[in-house]
């Protein structure tokens, strides 16, 4: 048998203890043996080695063999100033991998935070003498003692109690406090037994004396600290997307480098140039400002979201809510306030709702035995001076004593003589008060339990006999609470006579009344899952509480319209195969209810397996696993345990689930905007490398040195990259279903519009100015320039200004696909119009500042060629123009055949 099914005697004899504790001695033997009552630590890489890490992704590698060839090219063959190249570079790397290393380091807070939650100091008896030692040195066997609200140091036995309740919601997620008795228990599941407390939970009233089973990792808190802890890493669409993207890039860099470098060596170039140049085209074609540029770009997204009330703990996590299929979400909390609430109540046979009803004076006088008895039946701690001081305890009962103070403040304090605790056989507490008119019991609990034992009732103030009739009604009346999702006590009183039994204290009780309570749902969530449902978000509830609660509140809130959603207890869960939960998980409406720690995971792993882009709310440490082995965790800021919010990659400031909403459309507007800036970023890696290509193929000057290249993409293109990035969401984004996860970041239509139509737009453009230059000067073909020739500076800074101008055109075009440039605007995006002005500032200084002509080998041209760079950046923007209005109508003539 199992500790739970034993005796209090055979328990404490089980684990080899007795009343009188253990010795000293003895405590210190199995404090060796068993380990010290604290989370175990699982041992991670060093903070160095990770930070490494980040400097070794295959980007990075591709960047440092960049770099370490231009150190070398410059030792080779001075004077090329690929040193520039190779320090710009390095510059790069560090500024990526930083950026990206700060958020590994979040993980080590999560283990402070599950050890801050154990209680410091615990009472317990050793060799006959009650002490207090530190929760850490508790070994199986201590007898501990334990008062309302007390934390539980570990998982225990109960051996002796008297009105213990703890609230269990950080562990299984139950709303309500649960009574807890020294009895033997018949269920076989021990963490469901009446008897058990655990570690990380709390004594919400009542006293108990009780013996440590399980400490440390052993206990169900260390077994959740060990699951968060374990829980795999998921890596987020985008980092998936980043990386094939920097793999596809990296190898086209590389390929053509080499392709282009042999076929240099091939037809006469010197080993050392074409070694050069196959650096420059690396150089041009790896689009090193990817990285930082995202990076930044989701900082200023995650600013956003925070003035939204939502804190992003993790980058990537800001664009993997945008592709968000499903979020399973915990109620208590959540998608309701956390706080109970009278909302109806029934006296006298009717129903009355709580609005309005203060200013009934005289039914309320009438129906005053009500209100003293759900005033005096409560194991709330001292309230004082009628609810001015904060009041502490089960929700249920604050719930009921505010209802009292705020409809009959004046009822008298009656002291309490003895009374007879709640527990889940008899489902009920009374209370023995010295009344004015004598010794009285005061009665709440299920109506099923209290109602049978009323002969009597008071109707208007007149104590009448319980009819038929009259029970009928009452159990109407409860039907009705019930079908609205209400949690319903039935209360009784009666006065005692002086010499009375205790063994027949309730019997004979006369009813007084019914209360309908409820935990309200947030009144913003109704709306924020009908957004969910629009933008084919399916939201699943996964709750610990009971089932029938968790329907009610499912259709209170519109998550369920069905009067049949498929509902799944965790016992049910426990017999389920795998294959059996993805298929219930195909359910159009499902509820998941009673369910712990290890099964709220295994159902978002069970999702993932669907292919499902999976988010995760909670606040409890029964959430903690869930959360991190979600590709998003989003925890609750004011009602979440630190537990949970370490594990999460985005909290809820506002603990509001409508929150998620607006993150999810900002999540929506990151892809998008990755796209636009991708797409710019790509156009200029396009009119980068045909310089490259034009010198090796057909033996031309080089346009645009290395240098330059990277000015442009580290420089020039920074800001204007990153207005693209803060773009706002498109109106209609949250009225389209998630994008499919086969659906690439670089598109067929993205690679077309960057490389084959603006990027060669561009290409061109720079390499007419760039022989307008020359010729204009008399160039002739197969004229050699040297480096240091001021002809081929003015010529390579002719192509770079270029390049430079029809960005700054690009980069209002870029910001729709479709839609002209006239309907997106000019000055709506600040960032822009800052990108802009600092990009005329930086043609300016490498144009016609000494120290920037020294860096970049730049020198100025003539006035007029600025006249041929202002027409071709028109030109560029009169064919883009063009090709939106086509795309267009395009679709707009395909939509009206879908419509015919």
């Amino acid at each position: 048998m199992r500790i739970h099914q034993l005796s209090p005697v055979d328990a404490i004899a089980s684990l080899k203890s007795t009343l009188s504790g253990l010795s000293y001695a003895e405590a210190e033997r199995r404090l060796q043996e068993y380990g010290s009552n604290e989370v175990e630590k699982v041992i991670r890489k060093p903070l160095w080695l990770r930070l490494i890490k980040e400097f070794a992704t295959f980007f990075s590698l591709i960047l440092w063999i960049a770099a370490g060839l231009a150190f070398f090219a410059e030792w080779s063959d001075p004077g090329q100033d690929m040193a520039k190249v190779g320090y710009a570079i390095v510059i790069v790397i560090l500024v990526s991998g930083i950026f990206s290393f700060w958020q590994e380091y979040r993980i080590e807070k999560t283990l402070v935070a599950l050890r801050k939650l154990l209680p410091q100091q615990a009472q317990v008896v050793r060799e006959g003498e009650v002490t207090q030692v530190s929760a850490e040195q508790l070994v199986p066997g201590d007898i501990i003692y334990l008062e309302q609200g007390d934390k539980i140091p570990a998982d225990c036995r109960l051996i002796e109690t008297f009105g213990a309740r703890v609230n269990n919601a950080a562990i299984t997620g139950e709303s309500l406090p649960k009574m807890r008795e020294a009895d033997p228990s018949e269920v076989n599941n021990l963490i469901d037994s009446k008897n058990i407390v655990l570690a990380g939970t709390s004594m919400v009233s009542g006293q108990a004396k009780a013996i440590v089973f399980a400490t440390g990792i052993h206990t169900e808190f260390g077994k959740i600290a060990r699951l968060t802890q374990t829980a795999g890493e998921e890596i987020s669409p985008l980092r998936k997307e980043i990386a094939y993207l920097s793999r596809l890039t990296a190898a086209l860099a590389v390929l053509i480098g080499l392709l282009f470098f042999l076929i240099g060596w091939i037809i006469g170039i010197p080993f050392w140039k074409a070694f050069i140049f196959t650096i420059g085209i690396i150089v041009a074609m790896v689009p090193e400002g990817l990285l930082p540029t995202l990076t930044l770009a989701l900082v200023l997204a995650t600013q956003r979201m925070a003035k939204r009330n939502v804190l992003i703990r993790y980058l990537p996590s800001v664009e993997t809510l945008g592709s968000t299929t499903v979020i399973c979400t915990d109620k208590t909390g959540t998608l309701t306030q956390g706080n109970m609430l009278v909302r109806q109540i029934y006296l006298s046979k009717t129903i009355i709702s709580l609005a309005g009803i203060k200013e009934k004076t005289d039914f309320l006088n009438l129906n005053k035995l009500f209100f003293l008895t759900a005033w005096m039946c409560h194991d709330l701690k001292e309230i004082g001076n009628h609810g001015k001081s904060p009041i502490l305890g089960d929700p249920m009962e604050v719930a009921l004593v505010e209802m009292v103070l705020n409809l009959s403040p004046t009822l008298p304090v009656y002291p309490r003589l003895d009374e007879i605790p709640f527990d889940a056989e008899r489902m009920r507490l009374s209370t023995i008060n010295q009344a004015s008119e004598g010794n009285s019991l005061y009665c709440k609990g299920a109506p099923e339990s209290v109602i049978p034992l009323c002969q009597h009732i008071v109707i208007n103030g007149k104590i009448q006999p319980l009819d038929v009739e009259t029970r009928a009604n009452i159990i109407q009346a409860q039907d009705a609470m019930v079908h609205q999702g209400l949690r319903v006590l039935a209360f009784a009183c009666k006065t005692l006579p002086i010499d009375y039994d205790r063994e027949k204290l309730e019997e004979d009780l006369v009813f007084v009344g019914l209360a309908g309570l409820e935990d309200p749902p947030r009144p913003e969530v109704p709306e924020a899952l009908r957004k969910c449902q629009e933008a084919g978000i399916k939201v699943i509830m996964v709750t610990g509480d009971h089932p029938g609660t968790a329907a009610a509140i499912a259709r209170e809130i519109g998550l369920c319209k069905s009067d049949n959603p498929t509902i799944i207890t965790g016992e049910q869960l426990r017999g389920f195969s795998d294959i059996r939960l993805q298929l219930a998980l195909d359910a159009q409406e499902i509820i998941f209810a009673r369910v712990v720690a290890n099964q709220k995971m295994r159902i978002v792993e069970a999702l993932k397996k669907k292919k499902h882009i999976v988010a995760v709310t909670g606040d409890g440490i029964n959430d903690a696993p869930a959360l991190k082995a979600a590709h998003i965790g989003i925890a609750m800021g004011i009602a979440g345990t630190d537990v949970a919010k370490e594990s999460a990659d985005m909290v809820l400031l506002d603990d509001n689930f409508a929150s998620i909403v607006n993150a999810i459309e900002e999540g929506r507007a990151v892809f998008e905007n990755i796209r636009k800036f991708l797409t710019y970023v790509l156009v200029h890696n396009v009119a980068e490398l045909i310089p490259y290509l034009g010198f090796l193929l057909f033996k031309i000057p080089l346009a645009l040195t290395p240098i330059q290249a990277l000015l442009i993409d580290m420089g020039s293109d920074t800001f204007t990259a990153l207005g693209l990035g803060a773009e706002r969401p498109n109106p209609q984004i949250m009225r389209r279903p998630p994008r499919p996860q086969s659906e690439r970041l670089m598109n067929w239509p993205l690679v077309f519009r960057a490389y084959i139509f603006l990027g060669l737009i561009e290409a061109t453009a720079a390499m007419a100015v760039f022989f307008f230059v020359l010729n204009s000067a008399g160039w002739e073909y197969g004229q050699n320039l040297a480096a240091q020739d001021l002809l081929y500076m003015q010529a390579t800074t002719a192509c770079l200004s270029t390049i430079i101008v029809m960005q700054i055109v690009n980069v209002f075009l870029c910001r729709s696909d479709a839609r002209s440039v006239f309907s997106t605007g000019f000055l709506g995006n600040k960032l822009i119009i800052i990108g802009v002005i600092s990009e005329i500032v930086i043609l300016l200084l490498i144009n016609y500042t000494p120290w920037g002509n020294s860096l970049l080998g730049t020198a100025p041209f003539e006035n007029e060629v600025w006249g041929l760079i202002i027409v071709c950046a028109l030109v560029m923007f009169i064919l883009e123009e063009l090709r939106k209005w086509i795309a267009r109508k395009k679709s707009l003539n395909s939509s009206y055949r879908d419509g015919v």
